[in-house]
């Protein structure tokens, strides 16, 4: 049986200021930064610049030219339907100058951090069933045992934390992203959040790939529904983070020219699947980073820093998965390990899973197999390595073969030779070099 995803629910957009449960007075700047910034005469085109409703940017207008901070023009403009054109006023000027001296923030208004945990509740990365069926899919290009897809899908199912584990080479990293495709439906990210007056960006175009969203057809007899624009409507977040991971890379960054926030690398995978690859190659270690996730894993919930140390709560709603080449035992004490909640060993592939993913290969690659070839792989090359197989092996040596034959200037083709050869590059000899 096929299960699609269930759509998740859309954040409903605001209807008046009153529902956008930000202070006025910040909601009045950003409006006069963004004019200014932007050079923007128009409500609607304040509206999309602010991603909010024409009503509720109206407001803010109205409540700015109450405070004589903004004048109207006097003048329609012909080309957007008459509307009538607004300009910041000399005290709206300087109280414009002031605000960004205060945060150069502009743009899209941000959304409050209590409302954005409902709408973290209602795309959880926990209300997610994986089926076999998606998940075989997701990795057809893999040839993996199936129990492994049975240990696999309950773990991606509950949402937890997953430690994948066992000799290099063997398609961890492979595994994590075809997870990540199993899910398959979409989530809304804020373009930015608020707490205690301060903005904290979160929409990053490089996490995070957005989906074109279909246009309104007027002949239909009901219009699509519309959402809350400050969030951007995106496939499931994935961040992949290697040997260059460090703790500090987990808290808010601060840029002081701008004295706004960037959401850290776990905030921004908010509803996906965040990857902690190559673990205990990063300069800190492993149990050291373990711990920096024990809160998060047990608690749902991260804790994070503004710059005058105020700590304060964030959702914390994340697939993790650790991926290392080390026994756990190695790197974790037995505290760490019952928290991580899935252990999942990754073996290298059985005889006969070698040669499927080699044939595979070859067949992709366009290289003739050969009997004599294999015959000598399997029987003279691997027994000097104790029969050792790796999904990374196959590739490998085929692509080490095609590079022979374009140089030699041969059909691609192998032969017992061109195995020796590619075999040679595979391995480097253990031997002193004599200085």
């Amino acid at each position: 049986m096929n299960m699609q995803p269930t759509a998740v629910m859309a954040p409903p957009p605001p209807k008046t200021l009153e529902q956008m449960q930000l202070p006025i007075v910040m909601m009045r700047d950003i409006v006069l930064k963004t004019l200014f910034r932007k050079n923007l005469t128009e409500v609607g085109e304040l509206a999309q610049a602010v991603c909010l409703p024409r009503p509720v940017t109206q407001e803010l207008i109205d409540l700015a030219r109450e405070q004589k901070l903004l004048e109207a023009t006097g003048t329609l403009n012909a080309n957007s339907g008459g509307e009538m054109g607004y300009q910041l006023t000399d005290a709206g000027k300087s109280r414009t100058l002031d605000a960004l001296s205060q945060s150069e923030y502009f743009g899209a208004m941000p959304v409050p951090l209590d409302v954005y945990r409902e709408q973290v509740k209602r795309q959880s990365i926990r209300n997610i069933q994986v089926s076999r069926e998606q998940l075989t899919n997701a990795m057809g290009h893999l040839v993996l045992p199936d129990a492994l897809l049975g240990h696999l899908g309950p773990a991606v199912s509950a949402g937890r934390s997953i430690l994948m584990y066992g000799p290099p080479g063997n398609g961890k990293s492979s595994i994590s992203n075809g997870i990540r495709d199993a899910m398959g439906d979409k989530v809304y990210v804020p373009r930015a959040i608020e707490y205690a007056g301060q903005v904290i960006t979160v929409y990053d175009p490089i996490v995070h790939s957005a989906v074109e969203e279909e246009a309104d057809d007027p002949n239909a007899l009901r219009r699509r529904k519309t959402f809350d624009t400050r969030y951007v409507k995106c496939d499931r977040p994935t961040v992949i983070t290697g040997g260059e991971l460090t703790l500090d890379m987990l808290d808010l960054v601060y840029n002081p020219t701008a004295r706004t926030y960037q959401a850290p690398l776990q905030l921004k995978s908010t509803g996906g699947i965040f990857i902690v690859d190559d673990l205990g190659r990063q300069s800190e270690p492993p149990q050291a980073l373990i711990n920096r996730w024990i809160v998060p894993l047990e608690e749902g919930k991260d804790i994070l820093a503004l710059q005058s140390g105020e700590k304060f709560e964030v959702p914390f709603d994340t697939l993790v998965i650790f991926s290392t080449n080390f026994h756990p035992n190695k790197i974790f004490d037995q505290a760490a390990l019952r928290r991580i909640f899935f252990k999942i060993k990754i073996d290298g592939p059985n005889q006969e899973n070698f040669l499927k993913i080699f044939a595979l290969v070859a067949r992709a690659k366009k290289m003739q197999l050969d009997e004599a070839a294999l015959v000598h792989l399997l029987k003279v090359k691997y027994p000097t390595i104790d029969n050792i197989y790796a999904n990374y092996q196959p590739v490998f040596l085929i692509d080490q073969m095609r590079a022979i034959c374009d140089f030699e200037g041969i059909p691609y083709k192998m032969s017992p030779e061109l195995i020796d050869r590619a075999w040679a590059n595979m391995f480097v000899k253990d031997e002193d070099i004599v200085n």
